[in-house]
């Protein structure tokens, strides 16, 4: 079982949140439910939870303040929030979860799935990035932080030539020609780089650097040949796009 404490300030949201839970994700134990940053941080080193999720917007003390408080305990967190979209951009680059509400069931079961199959507690300089992140303190760097099986990886978004979807998971092409699995979909890993213009999709399992694109071939949609020889077909959809980007 895994055990958890909901920290949330809004009744309602524990409630509902706890009935999730207990409907779709039958591993998940709750073992407490806080209202505050305060009850949260003395449950936790009362309780020693695997995972808590964290209501972001609370008043006083944000979820943020809890995380300064708890970065150097061995536990996973899943964000909870109904807003602040830089916050959010910024757990996506720290490579750390998180739910939008009202919470959806089957997103939900993803995360817990994800918890599940990591099999990892977030390091502290993990958490110490997402910090750093919020502050502002590293907004000239270029780098992300990519989820895998072992933990994360932190990479420059310009060593990226290619992302291809796995189901569930994304296999990540460098330049030193290395691969990275990130334990994320595609989708997923295309918000992480929304803030990059020479990302884009040009198929539904693909995303290209145009960058590193060395040729473009005519066709139906075509495909790309990339500086490291790897051919990635373009959709019928998306090559209006693409030439326009080439194009510019």
């Amino acid at each position: 079982m895994i055990n958890t404490i909901l920290i949330n300030d809004e009744e309602n949201s524990l409630s509902s949140l706890e009935i999730l839970l207990s409907s779709h994700c039958p591993n998940v134990r709750i073992i407490d439910k806080c209202r505050s940053v305060q009850d949260g941080f003395m449950s936790i080193t009362n309780k020693h939870p695997d995972l808590i999720f964290l209501d972001i917007e609370m008043p006083v003390l944000s979820g943020f303040d809890l995380l300064e408080q708890i970065k150097h305990y061995p536990l996973s967190v899943i964000f909870t929030t109904a807003f602040h979209q830089y916050a959010i951009k910024a757990i996506r680059y720290s490579a750390l979860d998180y739910l939008l509400k009202p919470v959806d069931p089957k997103e939900l079961v993803l995360a817990v799935q994800r918890f599940v199959t990591q099999g990892y507690k977030p390091k502290s300089d993990q958490f110490q990035f997402l910090i750093d992140k919020l502050s502002q303190k590293d907004h000239t760097n270029k780098k992300i932080a990519i989820p895998n099986l072992e933990g994360f990886k932190l990479i420059s978004v310009d060593d990226i030539i290619s992302c291809s979807a796995d189901d569930n998971y994304t296999h990540i092409i460098l330049k030193n020609r290395t691969k990275i699995v990130a334990s994320r979909t595609l989708k997923e890993v295309q918000s992480l780089l929304y803030d990059y213009p020479s990302f884009i999709r040009v198929h539904h399992s693909f995303l290209i650097n145009l960058n590193e694109v060395n040729q473009y071939i005519r066709g139906e949609g075509g495909y790309v040949i990339m500086n490291d020889g790897s051919h990635i077909n373009v959709s019928r959809n998306k090559k209006e796009a693409l030439l326009k980007y080439l194009m510019k």
